[in-house]
């Protein structure tokens, strides 16, 4: 198995690059790669390269690139937004790692008038989570990082939708089957005590579809997985 790094290349990529000393003694002590071991690179912009490790020194590796390669996986077709309200614990890393697997293109956290969780205690989260997107990718097979935004406020979130607007709620709700079609969607999913009757209302004012699904109560970390599953399967390539 080609192992796969990111290594973010601030401009063109050069000829002959380094690892930090993170990475590097991960390709050291815990791989026990060696030089002229073949590896793939990606920039998290959407580049990936074939490369040959040079050289190990001053507790640094070094890489030189053979050539530009295709991703495992290539992006989605669908430009999936995530709005997600923040969830307790190590949910919100799960529910992070699956959208990265499951070609989201951005998510934001964001606080609702039922969110169990607060912004104070979130924004220290997200170095941690930008490690779990690289880390997914490397997995996956993306090019490309999933972009992650600061916690924002919900009215804020949804003043700044793009494409078409979708809120999934409990209640209130159309079908899925009336979704409208859409190569950019931004998905709205909310907290485990479920949406404030104000913010159904403001969402749609926003030109939001309130769209409920049929089924059990699922929680919220279940929710946002299976319903970016769900858009991707029904817009996107996920078949």
């Amino acid at each position: 198995m080609m192992r796969r790094f990111f290594v973010p290349f601030s401009n063109k990529p050069p000829g002959r690059f380094s690892f930090d000393r993170e990475e590097t003694r991960h390709i050291q002590k815990v791989l026990r790669l060696t030089v002229g071991d073949e590896i793939h690179v990606f920039d998290g912009e959407g580049d990936e390269f074939r490369c040959v490790l040079e050289e190990f020194a001053n507790r640094q590796a070094f890489g030189r690139i053979l050539k530009q390669v295709e991703p495992k996986t290539p992006e989605s077709t669908l430009e999936l937004h995530l709005g997600i309200s923040l969830i307790k614990g190590d949910k919100f890393d799960l529910v992070i790692q699956k959208s990265v697997e499951l070609g989201v293109a951005s998510l934001t956290p964001f606080v609702t008038r039922r969110s169990e969780v607060k912004v104070k205690n979130v924004v220290r989260k997200l170095d941690r989570w930008r490690k779990i997107i690289i880390e997914a990718s490397k997995q996956c097979g993306r090019a490309r990082l999933m972009q992650i935004s600061e916690p924002d406020e919900f009215e804020s979130f949804i003043k700044g939708a793009d494409g078409s607007k979708v809120m999934f709620s409990e209640r209130n709700g159309e079908s899925f089957s009336s979704v409208d079609s859409g190569k950019i969607i931004t998905a709205l999913i909310g907290p485990e005590g479920g949406w404030d009757h104000s913010e159904i209302e403001l969402a749609r004012k926003n030109g939001f579809q309130i769209v409920t699904l049929g089924g059990g109560i699922l929680r919220a970390e279940t929710a946002a997985i299976s319903i970016t599953a769900i858009l991707q399967n029904r817009f996107g390539d996920l078949k």
